[in-house]
């Protein structure tokens, strides 16, 4: 989509580590380039930069990862003054703290401000759905799912014209079995230890090491099974600690108390996703809380894995129960344990035809193209609106 003359997008985003957000980010911003517009991203930091910096955009570090007032305000009076010096066309933030810099500096500048619900927040004060909705004060507001776009009607009361869906999208050539080599493939296996020989079926969790990814849940299903005498299966745990390193361990001492140390394995992070689920027969994303979209619903599909996840959130648009893969209950340990059951039942053959329906699905619903595209329109819609 052409963008109009001189355009330059601003993205306010706490940090660029790993995660939806982040990814959703660096996309937007090799689209904005590739349109023959400038890409800045306001953020602390992260190991992603250095792909933002690759793809043509520009990383302007600031804390705006802190909720601290005081440096809220600072970030703001920055914020400004990098908007008038970079002459920014359109304003998006994709986080809530840092969206109110982005929103008082917009203001302050007459830029239009646009920001995306990549979760639902939920608010149990009024002080909380007040902070909660500073994402809805812009021009725009895009939603990541029909779920998310739900919530923000019954949560803030907004006008239906003021939301805009627009899905997550994946990079299809990258998250294509047939772009990834058998060697990627053979090095993230040595690299996690698993013999070429491995006959089990290998399981991937990615996800950070957080209670939220529901891990506890899937190493008390997998002792159900072992303890049914079901044991050839290895679960893999792909995913940083990101400091918490009181969880990470936590997940060691039950995986041992279980006595799962040869079927539960926490391999870290991942640079390496689509190898690892090629690696993989099947994926999970067991979320005790519903998750808006659920990328790591989406990502296995595209390389033709079936998943098991949690029946709630965005999950629920993205796998279809029964066909390319199967929504559990969110903790319910003997759901997971019979759905685990089920696909390891199944066998190889079963598994590739289901991979194959997700496959088909995720490339017709749910392209980066697509998601760039509609995200560019939305731009060019709030510029028009102000003009």
């Amino acid at each position: 989509m052409p963008l109009p003359p001189d355009f330059t997008l601003l993205q306010v985003v706490p940090e660029l580590e790993t995660g939806g957000a982040e990814q959703t980010t660096i996309d937007v911003a090799q689209a904005v380039v590739k349109a023959g517009g400038r890409a800045l991203v306001a953020t602390r930091g992260g190991r992603m930069a250095t792909r933002l910096e690759a793809d043509g955009g520009r990383l302007t570090q600031m804390p705006v990862q802190s909720k601290n007032p005081l440096v809220i305000l600072g970030n703001a009076a920055r914020l400004v003054d990098l908007i008038r010096s970079e002459k920014v066309s359109v304003v998006h933030a994709r986080s809530r703290a840092p969206a109110f810099s982005a929103l008082w500096a917009a203001k302050a500048t007459g830029t239009p401000f646009v920001a995306t619900y990549h979760g639902v927040y939920k608010a149990g004060s009024p002080l909380k759905r007040w902070y909660n909705a500073v994402m809805t004060r812009g021009d725009l507001v895009i939603a990541n799912s029909e779920y998310t776009r739900d919530h923000l009607l019954a949560e803030h009361s907004l006008a239906a014209d003021h939301i805009v869906t627009i899905p997550r999208g994946l990079d299809l050539d990258r998250f294509s079995p047939a772009f990834v080599t058998s060697d990627r493939v053979a090095g993230l296996r040595k690299a996690w230890g698993i013999d070429e020989a491995d006959g089990r079926t290998k399981i991937l969790l990615a996800g950070r090491l957080t209670r939220i990814k529901g891990h506890l849940t899937i190493i008390e299903a997998a002792a159900k099974l072992k303890a049914q005498g079901v044991d050839d299966f290895l679960i893999l745990f792909a995913g940083d600690d990101q400091g918490r390193t009181g969880y990470r361990e936590e997940l060691e001492a039950a995986i041992a108390g279980a006595g799962l140390s040869d079927q539960v394995r926490l391999v870290g992070h991942c640079d390496d996703m689509p190898a690892a689920y090629l690696l993989s027969d099947l994926a999970l994303l067991p979320t005790t809380k519903p998750e808006s979209f659920g990328r790591a619903a989406v990502e296995p599909q595209a390389m033709g894995r079936p998943v098991i996840a949690s029946a709630h959130g965005g999950t629920v648009e993205t796998v279809v129960d029964g066909v390319t893969g199967w929504l559990v209950p969110p903790g319910d340990a003997d759901a997971w344990a019979e759905a685990l059951r089920t696909a390891i039942g199944i066998g190889h053959g079963k598994r590739l035809e289901m991979g194959e329906k997700g496959q088909a699905r995720v490339r017709q619903l749910y392209s980066v193209d697509a998601m760039c595209e509609a995200t560019l329109a939305a731009y060019e819609r709030v510029l028009e609106a102000r003009a």
